[in-house]
């Protein structure tokens, strides 16, 4: 996976902005759009481009007023609304040496609560910012709180200087400097918070020259060039999509964003703006696909979807299932989707985004792309490794977590990587800095690797990495066995695809621990208004259908919850963590619970916690797969 060096036409430069102004600077390109903002509406799609000339004129022009009020390396908070302004004010910051901490702008309407509210306290305790940048309305949303209330959100918010985009980007004379006085490549240019899949977000310290060399490997991995047209719809506010935006101008390509709200409202959205652009690179989480062929099939909209000009459909999150790419690549075949543009990749924000992918350019290998892409446990691979130890750019190892050695292929362990892309360490937590970012090899002294808290096995000739879970997540069973729940979760909705959302569904032990007799399961439902009857039947086959696929696996609990109760990352990932704890706490309402021995159902669903209840025993019956259960209605008083 080597990186450096890719093409002597591109001018590869330390920090990713300096590529900018030479861009602008070129007549093929200073009219060429960088960026274009789509958005939906009943009378089609819509859409307003970014040049590269007007780009790098704007960044320049706001660096400049970020400086009159700040000083080189002050914190930022960017609040922006998703756009153009926000991919200005991204650039702007690393132009003007500030530390940008991207995030989603917290509705302040709603007073102290959701994790957005939670997660800016998080960010001004920790990374302590002298200003924030966000959108003119919402600057004096702010400003009207807090002369108004006393939510503690609010007087954190009240110590920072607010600074509106629209301010910034009024016109102010721009004139090229030959001296560039922005980010160094050894500079913080970004806190990036981890995605919270496995624990509370942690800051993450990335620079600007591993920022620069993880997009610089990114572009070679996935072959992009100047005739690029990558569409993207993720948050552009950290990982994945905040790369893309880096990504982008290293290549000299251009990018289609759409809001992610627009996506999830018509998933159609996206691939009717890979044919009106003719995309041909694409990065998505990986439910979006099943979302996309339940929702957004080739005969729900009034453009014929052309998806033929895709070469790299980046399927992101991880693990990466078989079976939905295949289904989605059936569903889409009458639009001209190639299968070999399927590129399942790895990432994490300890290593900036990047990390790998399976795909292989036609130099590399084509004829090994999907559909021949082999599989292992139902899952795709998400990296091709060379030969152990290689002298490359990434390095990734499969090490056994308690003796620091190198498992052999075949055998599974948690994944190492070692690479310049590498971030400097968590904002305020030297002790985990050590241990995560400065894991050594046993018996070597040179290379520093990152430990991922992923678990995965290498297999095969062609050295193809699978990551199989994380290794906070794994249970433990009775028998020692180490059991992904997400095997669990998948063969739970198998057993009830009907009323059971996919992707929506979390597995872990009982009683707090990792080491279990039984699982729990929490799993939404598709509607509302099932009957007692009906949830009983659900609860049953989740536990017959988890014993059957997954050779015996007990389960002990099953909570059916209503849609949108299971905590989850922007990017989709289920924060089981975080649900096991409100669960275990009493803070999660359910409509149903089933407990072998026993099964209950409260009808408001208001859960433990909510009103006093009445309950009685009504019948008994034989529980699949063996024993014994009471089932025992409930009524809210």
């Amino acid at each position: 996976m080597s990186c450096e060096n890719y093409d002597p036409c591109f001018p590869d430069q330390p920090v990713v902005d300096r590529y900018l102004p030479i861009w602008a600077s070129q007549p093929s390109f200073s009219n060429k759009p960088a960026f274009v903002w789509a958005k939906d509406s009943p009378s089609g799609l819509t859409w307003t481009s970014l040049t590269y000339s007007d780009l790098n004129a704007a960044v320049e022009a706001m660096a400049s007023k970020l400086l009159c009020s700040l000083n080189r390396g002050d914190v930022i908070l960017v609040l922006c609304s998703p756009g153009l302004r926000l991919v200005k004010v991204i650039f702007a910051c690393q132009r003007a040496g500030l530390v940008a901490v991207p995030l989603v702008p917290p509705d302040l309407s709603l007073a102290g609560s959701g994790a957005a509210h939670h997660h800016l306290l998080r960010a001004i305790s920790q990374a302590k910012p002298k200003a924030a940048v966000a959108d003119r309305s919402y600057v004096e949303a702010v400003r009207s709180s807090a002369s108004s209330a006393n939510d503690e959100l609010v007087r954190s918010t009240k110590k920072l200087q607010w600074l509106s985009v629209e301010h910034l980007e009024d016109s102010v004379s721009y004139s090229s400097s030959s001296s560039y006085s922005g980010c160094g490549p050894d500079d913080t240019y970004l806190i990036q918070y981890t995605s919270g899949a496995t624990g509370v977000p942690k800051p993450v310290l990335v620079t600007a020259g591993a920022a620069a060399h993880n997009v610089r490997a990114a572009r070679t991995a996935y072959d992009l060039q100047p005739s690029s047209v990558i569409v993207s719809w993720l948050p552009q506010y950290h990982d994945c999509g905040l790369m893309f935006l880096l990504l982008t101008v290293v290549s000299g390509a251009t990018c289609v964003l759409a809001s992610p709200v627009a996506f999830l409202h018509r998933p159609r959205l996206w691939l009717e703006l890979v044919t009106e652009f003719r995309a041909t690179c694409t990065p998505v989480p990986a439910f979006a696909l099943p979302l996309t062929v339940k929702r957004g099939s080739c005969d729900r909209g009034k453009l014929p979807l052309k998806l033929g000009s895709l070469t790299n459909l980046i399927v992101i999150n991880e693990p990466v299932y078989k079976s939905p790419v295949d289904e989605f690549i059936e569903e889409f075949s009458a639009a001209g989707i190639e299968p070999s543009c399927i590129s399942p990749s790895y990432g994490l924000a300890e290593n900036c985004t990047y990390v790998s992918t399976s795909w292989p350019r036609e130099e590399l290998g084509g004829a090994n792309r999907y559909p021949n892409m082999p599989s292992y446990k139902q899952l795709l691979p998400s990296a091709r490794l060379g030969k152990p130890y290689a002298e490359e750019d990434i390095v990734i190892v499969v090490v056994d977590e308690a003796t620091f050695e190198p498992v052999e292929d075949g055998v599974e362990g948690e994944i190492w990587v070692s690479s310049a892309s590498n971030a400097s360490g968590y904002l305020g937590h030297p002790s985990l800095t050590r241990e995560v970012f400065n894991a050594r090899i046993l018996g070597t002294a040179s290379r520093c690797f990152v430990r991922t808290g992923d678990r995965g096995v290498v297999r095969g000739k062609e050295r193809y990495l699978y990551v199989t879970g994380r290794s906070s997540d794994v249970i433990v069973s009775g028998e020692k066995r180490l059991l992904h729940p997400h095997y669990i979760e998948h063969a739970a909705h198998g057993s009830s695809p009907r009323h059971l959302r996919g992707g929506c569904i979390v597995a872990f032990g009982e009683d707090g621990g990792r080491v279990t007799a039984a699982a729990v399961l929490v799993a939404e439902l598709q509607g509302n208004g099932l009957g007692m009857e009906t949830c009983r039947k659900i609860c049953e086959a989740i536990r017959e259908g988890v014993r059957k696929e997954e050779e015996g696996v007990s389960v002990g609990r099953v909570v059916l919850v209503e849609k949108g109760s299971i905590p989850k990352t922007t990017s989709g990932k289920p924060r089981r963590w975080l649900a096991k704890r409100m669960l275990m706490e009493g803070s999660m309402p359910f409509v149903f619970e089933a407990r072998f021995e026993d099964i209950r159902q409260v009808s408001d669903g208001e859960g433990r916690g909510g009103r006093g209840i009445a309950h009685g025993e009504v019948a008994s019956s034989s529980a699949g797969g063996g024993g014994s259960f009471k089932f025992l209605p409930f009524s809210c008083l």
